[in-house]
């Protein structure tokens, strides 16, 4: 890259005792220098943090470019997350000034150049989560500088919008919603436009995101916008099939106190209320009264736009991607575990907790399809279920409702839709770290980002080798998928060839610490699979019967 008449990527590179590092990068806003980092006797990632790709966002508009600045930007802090509420939502934290991102490129003894680029989307149900996210014990959840080291690739991470200033929508053209997902496509798009003068191909750039993020990721590639703009996608634990991942009835913007009879009058209510006020209040007036799934009313919507249709017959805009995608054994537990407490205490689980599960899960289907779904999960129970088999039917229940059965119609969606591109699928489930919970509890929600950004290799005190195994397969499969588009070929040796899904062949890798031939299966959970995706379906829907 030229910038008058200047090669920058030959000039502003600095030699650092046997390495290299990137001085001052020229980005299309203006100058920005990062700090290298060692992390081995002739390896440093350089790290540039709180880069802005956007304008700070005016409320419910679409990013907007930045102006650009003045001077060299120190590159060195992260930024603030964007405004949302805490977890425990009884306060807000994070600024509307927040579209920013982190880059980290690996260096070695020559300059890198034409490096796989990879973009994550963090997770948090759409209300919370930063780019920067949960600091244990020293860098951020999602520090890229191990994955970039190890893969041989640059990691971006960003902000979005998220909560009511990135989801609130009044479900027409007034406020369409879908804000933090622009955001996104806004992050990936700068990053095509400047990453080479970073070292990386912009030609080559694979998103990838966990839960919320890894339905951003999903809609990313179902978007008519997204045409050629990246060229894989990964998604964990989460598609635009979810079904938390979408608002079906996007007039929440009246919990808010500013209920008008005339909708323009509450919108131009709502523009003019602090947005800290709209963040609590609507925080509040959104309390679960039901299964957790009922909290997250915030998310993204068809807008006609964005989303032009139902995201299950947009595949055909995703068939250009390379696609990899799965979940984790236990991703259900810790919903399972707020809807029915007594999965992880001593006292009894009972049948009767296990239908009101089914029964606000399937609420939408009525009695009949509730029977249905609760013989065919308690088949296997006898006629005297030991306590371990019923508490661990419900955390399958939700993860299979919420997860694993979305993720395998969108895998088969891909694979039905490809023209060339390739799709792999996986299943997590290394023993979860989480203390305290019962034995039977496998691989939790989010237990798989520590392996993938490779703490266990950062903070080694507090793993053990096993942890640090696992963590290479991850990493090694993750980086030569984003460089090739296969896996199992790139710069990474990987512990045995993974193959691809397809739509008459459907294998899939378990992911642990013992991966092996053995590790290859075959129709993940298909009984259950097809049971969601045919005869569940196949009930009426109570709100249709009222309609007609």
């Amino acid at each position: 890259m030229s910038y008058k008449g200047i090669c920058i990527h030959c000039s502003l590179f600095h030699e650092v005792k046997h390495g290299l590092y990137l001085g001052v990068v020229q980005t299309e806003g203006g100058k920005v220098e990062g700090k290298s980092h060692r992390m081995g006797l002739f390896s440093f990632v350089d790290v540039f943090k709180g880069i802005p790709f956007a304008d700070v966002p005016g409320k419910w508009e679409k990013p907007k470019p930045h102006p650009g600045w003045d001077g060299v930007m120190k590159a060195t802090k992260y930024r603030d997350r964007c405004l949302q509420v805490t977890l425990l939502q009884t306060k807000t934290q994070g600024s509307e000034d927040c579209l920013y991102l982190n880059i980290f490129v690996p260096q070695g003894s020559r300059v890198s150049k034409n490096l796989p680029v990879m973009v994550y989307l963090f997770g948090g149900a759409f209300l919370l989560g930063a780019s920067n996210d949960v600091a244990i014990l020293g860098d951020s959840l999602y520090d890229g500088k191990e994955m970039a080291d190890r893969g041989e690739v640059i990691i971006v991470t960003v902000n979005y919008r998220v909560g009511t200033m990135g989801f609130l929508s009044t479900g027409d053209s007034r406020l369409p919603g879908n804000y933090g997902l622009w955001d996104q496509h806004a992050a990936i798009s700068w990053v095509r436009r400047n990453i080479e003068a970073f070292g990386g191909n912009p030609d080559n750039i694979t998103i990838f995101g966990q839960s919320a993020g890894a339905a951003s990721v999903s809609y990313q590639m179902l978007s008519p916008y997204s045409k050629g703009l990246f060229r894989r996608a990964i998604t964990q634990c989460g598609v635009a099939l979810s079904p938390w991942a979408h608002q079906r009835n996007p007039m929440i913007a009246r919990k808010v106190g500013c209920w008008r009879s005339d909708e323009d009058e509450m919108i131009t209510c709502l523009k003019m209320t602090d947005p800290v006020d709209v963040e609590l209040f609507l925080s509040l007036a959104l309390l679960p009264t039901g299964v957790v799934m009922d909290l997250l009313e915030l998310a993204p919507v068809i807008d006609g736009d964005f989303i032009p249709d139902e995201p299950s017959k947009l595949f055909h805009n995703a068939a250009q991607f390379d696609y990899l995608a799965g979940v984790n054994s236990m991703d259900g537990h810790i919903f399972a575990g707020v809807d029915v407490p007594s999965i992880n205490k001593k006292n009894a689980t009972t049948v009767e907790q296990v239908r009101g599960l089914l029964n606000g899960l399937t609420k939408e289907k009525g009695n009949a399809a509730v029977s249905s779904a609760y013989s065919v999960y308690t088949a296997h129970w006898g006629s005297a279920p030991e306590q371990a088999v019923v508490k661990k039917t419900v955390a399958d229940i939700e993860t299979d409702f919420l997860f694993l059965v979305p993720t395998q119609i969108a895998l088969q969606l891909h694979a039905n839709n490809t023209s060339g591109a390739r799709t792999y699928s996986y299943l997590f489930n290394m023993k979860t770290r989480i203390p305290g919970f019962p034995r039977w509890v496998e691989a939790e929600h989010a237990e798989d980002l520590q392996y993938l950004f490779g703490k266990p290799f950062a903070t080694p005190l507090v793993y053990f080798p096993r942890h640090r195994d696992l963590s290479g397969y991850m990493i090694a499969y993750w980086t030569n998928f984003a460089r090739t588009g296969n896996p199992n070929t790139g710069e990474s040796r990987v512990p045995v060839a993974w193959p691809p899904f397809t739509k008459y062949h459907q294998p899939y890798l378990t992911i642990n610490n013992k991966i092996s031939k053995s590790s290859i299966g075959f129709d993940l959970r298909s009984y259950y699979v097809n049971y969601w995706t045919q005869t569940y379906n196949s009930f009426p829907s109570i709100k249709r019967e009222e309609k007609e």
